[in-house]
């Protein structure tokens, strides 16, 4: 992994840095620490929704950062990890983080090879080995970075993470699992190969538009408060704890608006509702 990138590969310059700050909730120092770092995830995870509106409608979803600050800062809108790591990078560069984009494998136990489809950035600080994981795109937290290291363990918010490395022919695999009601989950699996903003756009569009894309079959949402997890998939609506206990609740196409605005904190304009309740295969 290159120790410093390019202060230009995140656009963090064309980022309305107040704006952007505002919508997470964000206050207090701005300078770049490692206390900086996890104020900053814990706000970006707990303000903005994931979702795949545009996805499930076939919609186009350029994930540029001027598109990308439009529709989750200025619009209000959740996205997916993409555009969630487009927007994080690009506010922990304007703050002076040092900052590498890396991809992973969304596994969850997976029995075969998935593709690396899921964007996440480690930060590094001058004079400290260590580096941290952030991980604000995937929808269930964590609240706070994880230290890069075999074994490193987080509790945040109750819920529980650790990391695992394992060495490979040609880099060591790191994977990064999660505590639930079954035990620790193999959630994402990824090597230190540093990608940039085009890697991301490369990914994003097999997610957006490829017909094996679970993104582009159904509605998928969630919003991670730090207490709740909340996930529609489909009508399906499900809230998980950190105790590790689920509730699910079938709701009918009608409410799927109300559930949207009230709880994962989406607002739909009359036409994507429309749509989206137009399309019954995509449930």
């Amino acid at each position: 992994m290159e120790a410093k990138q390019d202060v230009s590969v995140w656009q963090g310059e064309e980022l309305d840095l107040d704006a952007y700050l505002d919508r997470i909730g964000f206050s207090g120092p701005r300078d770049a620490t490692l206390d900086t770092l996890g104020r900053l995830q814990r706000a970006h995870t707990t303000s903005i929704p994931f979702e795949n509106v545009h996805a499930a409608l076939g919609i186009p979803l350029p994930i540029d950062l001027a598109s990308v600050q439009d529709r989750l800062v200025r619009r209000r809108r959740g996205g997916y990890c993409y555009e969630h790591v487009v927007l994080f990078a690009s506010a922990l560069e304007r703050l002076g983080f040092d900052i590498t984009g890396i991809s992973a494998r969304i596994t969850l136990d997976a029995t075969k090879i998935t593709p690396a489809t899921h964007a996440m950035v480690v930060v590094r600080f001058p004079d400290d080995p260590r580096a941290w994981l952030c991980d604000v795109g995937f929808g269930s937290g964590p609240t706070a970075p994880i230290e890069l290291a075999d074994g490193a363990t987080l509790q945040a918010d109750g819920w529980r993470y650790r990391l695992e490395r394992r060495p490979g022919a040609l880099a060591d695999d790191w994977r990064l699992y999660q505590y639930g009601a079954d035990g620790w989950t193999d959630r994402n699996t990824f090597v230190l190969v540093q990608q940039y903003p085009i890697d991301y756009r490369m990914g994003s569009h097999y997610i957006g538009t490829h017909p094996r894309s679970p993104f582009v079959t159904r509605l998928f949402v969630q919003r991670f408060t730090g207490a709740e997890h909340h996930q529609l998939d489909g009508t399906t609506w499900r809230t998980f704890t950190p105790d590790g206990m689920c509730t699910e609740k079938e709701i009918e196409p009608a409410g799927i608006g109300t559930l949207l605005a009230e709880t994962f904190d989406i607002v739909l304009d009359a036409d994507e509702l429309a749509a989206l309740l137009r399309e019954p295969e995509r449930q």
